[in-house]
């Protein structure tokens, strides 16, 4: 039966993380919240549980998990290379709602659907979310809601759409923002802009100081 731990007591807070950690290291699924918009997360080195993931939004391989990490350093790990430009947008808006796709590190033996050969990385500006993420290191999620309904920006909207598919759901209240990340391609040679969210086009522009066209 899955558990609702509130985050806005210290002893929710400590019972959830060490709850959650303790479901995630054995494949299970987690409900957290983010300054965007609630996430669903699994160990994102456990392919069963990216899986799990994936069938509890109703979504398939095609449209691969984003990766959660919580600290700059761990994206030296996990990417091939981190370029001049992906350094200087990860001090301008890390943490924080930016997303960034760069080429994954060959050596990783993960499966988080058909990426060829990219990762999405993102370090969000939640303190619940980044105390798991500091504990149990990068999880895939996406954002917690079933597939064609909207993402989930309270712990109980994402459990009247996972229902008892996650066992842990940590409460946060209501998220920062009832818009998703902006995401952008640093994979080609120049950067291209995914999607348009929490961080705008013209903020982007201003710290690169190139045009950012839109894919």
């Amino acid at each position: 039966m899955s558990t609702v731990y509130d985050c806005g007591s210290p002893d929710g807070r400590s019972a959830g993380l060490a709850r959650a950690a303790s479901s995630l290291r054995g494949g299970g699924l987690v409900v957290l919240p983010t300054d965007t918009v609630y996430g669903i997360g699994a160990d994102a080195f456990d392919p069963e549980a990216v899986r799990a993931l994936l069938s509890a939004k109703g979504r398939g391989p095609d449209m691969p998990v984003p990766v959660l990490v919580g600290s700059w350093n761990t994206v030296d790990g996990l990417v091939l290379s981190v370029p001049r430009q992906a350094r200087a947008l990860i001090e301008a808006f890390w943490p924080g709602g930016l997303s960034l796709v760069l080429p994954q590190a060959p050596s990783l033996s993960w499966d988080l659907g058909e990426t060829r050969g990219t990762v999405n990385l993102r370090m969000p500006l939640h303190p619940v979310a980044l105390d798991l993420l500091r504990e149990v290191g990068p999880m895939a999620v996406s954002s917690a809601n079933t597939t064609g309904n909207p993402p989930a920006t309270t712990a109980e909207q994402a459990r009247e759409q996972l229902g008892e598919a996650v066992p842990v759901y940590l409460d946060g209240g209501p998220s920062g923002e009832a818009v998703a990340s902006t995401i952008v391609d640093l994979t080609g040679d120049q950067p291209r802009i995914l999607r348009e969210g929490a961080v705008s086009r013209e903020e982007l522009a201003a710290e690169l100081g190139v045009e950012l066209p839109a894919e």
